[in-house]
């Protein structure tokens, strides 16, 4: 039987989430810290660029539309400033805007619907998680260890 990969955090990672509306968050919150990442939230750009300031965010999960800045330009300054961890978008609105990883600067796009969350989960983990070394790799550096151990 095969198993099913662990959706749980492999480490507690902090992540900022930002989003002008407060259900939102809490929803997004709630999901994210009973997975084992620590949340904190700012409901604007501003708000949000401030704490980046005071904190090492490992990821940040940003709304696209916010009133004074959005989403994009957030992530643009973000950018700017030297941010280089993963950052996710939020929209209802992807495909009516033509939004692309490309021309947000995003890591991840996630669409506002019915399986936001379940895709916001997964690409947070895929996000947060060191890519593995292939298998061969792997063992040719065991072989190494080995010969220089002089086994």
């Amino acid at each position: 039987m095969r198993s099913v990969p662990t959706l749980r955090a492999l480490h507690p990672a902090l992540v900022l989430l930002v989003d002008d509306n407060s259900h939102g968050i809490v929803a997004r919150r709630n999901v994210l810290e009973e997975l084992g990442y620590t949340v904190i939230s700012a409901t604007s750009g501003t708000d949000a660029l401030k704490l980046v300031e005071e904190h090492h965010f490992e990821l940040v999960i940003t709304d696209y539309l916010m009133p004074a800045m959005d989403g994009v330009a957030l992530i643009a300054e973000l950018r700017h400033r030297g941010f280089k961890n993963p950052i996710i978008l939020l929209s209802g609105v992807l495909a009516d805007l033509g939004l692309t990883k490309k021309t947000t600067g995003a890591d991840l796009l996630v669409q506002k619907s019915a399986n936001e969350i379940e895709h916001l989960v997964r690409g947070v983990k895929r996000l947060l998680t060191p890519p593995k070394k292939p298998a061969s790799a792997q063992g040719t550096a065991a072989r190494k260890r080995r010969r220089a151990a002089g086994d």
